[in-house]
């Protein structure tokens, strides 16, 4: 018996085990939330409810049916930011970590699985890379934790609350999770531009990569006396071009659009920093400053668009990714220029890695148009805010028109199984559809034809 199922755990695709893990990390945060003591004295939580914020908080979504302030005790808001993890961090990075402690080594199957988690092309390195990613985030929660909790003592009566406030703000920013123990996001905050700008850090930190995150650490400690100059990747100068990109172009459109609406009368740079900061939580954020539905539709639409891109690959952040952006848009300018293959810095873009990207692009594409569909079945809420919702659990951002908490059971569930999606990732999931067998590999061609596009 053991031996049948030690060959079939052999047998299971790397997609397929990683796709696996979360489930585990699933049950396992739906478990640790159903422990008595999370709640607060007199809570009672159903599981519908349970499950759908175990799977929010694994995503790193922030989209709840419950108030969390309300809700969970000071043991349950530990248990969150653990569960935040899990998602953040990523289930492999986590596994790795505490198999090292052991003393374990990581054998071929397991960097195999580090690589899809992280969405990488090479098995070398892949334990020193987690190693990387751990003792940054950490680092970077630790400290986003003591500058934002030491500025709370002016908000909270005393040092304890401040500092907790600090913490679970640090680490949901950092892992880009979205939720809140405010009861209110970053309301209370609207006019405090500097915990606004902590926190566009940190989301920004957690959003655009962790191979990004590590080449600006390795370039700003490069040893000067090295022969060889030092030279960011391909990857992480478009990473980095096209989220500072959409960052930019996204608060201009706020601003335009909201010129005359939201913003009529506002000071200038109260106005810029609301622009600002709901642009950079369309990475996949969640954290909101104001009520995104008093917004006007076009602008509504706009960070519908900004969530379903999403964030960075190898990141905590889901959506189609910003290099998947950056490559269609590449594809689009040579194909009209009438060139085959794709060139820039100095570098050629792979074929598959083209592919790739429209491939990810029109699955997503399909899976939103459908989620939309059904939800319009079931829901009795507008066209744009289903739009809205589909996009912030699809992008693992969190936003929403505050229509979460009154889905459908089948409506939940469609939101569940997006989140899900968003953070495994579609490479991910195109992977666990291509399987493993003979058949994937195919050594004949037939004759070729054209057709007629367009």
């Amino acid at each position: 018996m053991l031996k049948k199922l030690k060959v079939k755990l052999d047998n299971i695709t790397p997609a397929q085990a990683i796709l696996s893990f979360y489930f585990i990390a699933v049950t396992v945060s739906v478990l640790l939330l159903s422990i008595p003591a999370v709640h607060q004295e007199g809570v009672k939580v159903s599981l519908m409810d349970t499950i759908f914020t175990a799977i929010s908080s694994v995503s790193v979504t922030g989209l709840s049916v419950i108030n969390i302030s309300e809700t969970y005790s000071v043991f349950g808001i530990f248990v969150l930011m653990f569960v935040f993890q899990f998602g953040g961090i990523g289930v492999m990075s986590l596994g790795t970590f505490f198999w090292l402690i052991f003393g374990k080594k990581i054998g071929l199957r397991g960097r195999q699985l580090i690589m899809v988690d992280h969405n990488q092309t090479s098995l070398s390195g892949l334990v020193a890379l987690i190693i990387e990613i751990l003792k940054m985030i950490l680092l970077i929660e630790f400290v986003g934790a003591l500058v934002l909790g030491f500025h709370f003592l002016q908000y909270y009566p005393t040092f304890w609350e401040a500092m907790l406030n600090g913490l679970f703000m640090s680490v949901s920013a950092t892992t880009n999770a979205g939720l809140d123990i405010t009861g209110a996001s970053l309301m209370p905050f609207a006019n405090d531009y500097f915990v606004q700008l902590i926190n566009i850090i940190l989301l920004t930190l957690g959003a655009i990569g962790f191979p990004v995150l590590i080449e600006v650490k390795n370039y700003l400690f490069h040893k000067e006396e090295s022969s060889l100059p030092f030279r960011f990747s391909l990857f992480t100068k478009i990473t980095t071009i096209m989220f500072a990109g959409l960052l930019i172009i996204g608060t201009l459109l706020i601003l335009l659009l909201e010129f005359q609406h939201f913003f009529k009368g506002m000071v200038w740079h109260k106005s810029l920093f609301y622009a600002f900061f709901q642009s950079a939580t369309t990475r996949s954020g969640g954290l909101a400053t104001m009520d995104v539905s008093e917004f006007t539709s076009p602008t509504l639409l706009v960070i519908s668009l900004l969530m379903f891109i999403g964030a960075s690959p190898s990141s905590v952040g889901g959506g189609i990714r910003t290099t998947t952006l950056a490559l269609n848009i590449l594809f689009l300018y040579h194909f009209a220029r009438g060139r085959k293959d794709i060139k820039i810095f100095r570098r050629e873009i792979h074929e598959t890695d083209i592919l790739k990207s429209l491939a990810v692009t029109i699955l997503a594409v399909i899976i939103c148009f459908t989620a939309v569909v059904i939800l319009s079945i079931t829901e009795e809420h507008s066209l744009l805010e289903i739009i809205f919702e589909v996009c912030s659990a699809f992008g693992t951002t969190g936003l929403s028109m505050g229509i979460t908490a009154d889905l459908s059971f089948l409506g939940k569930w469609v939101i569940m199984l997006l989140m899900f999606i968003g953070r495994i990732g579609l490479v991910s999931l195109l992977l666990l559809l291509r399987g493993r067998g003979p058949d994937n590999e195919v050594n004949y061609h037939y004759p070729k034809e054209n057709l007629i596009i367009g």
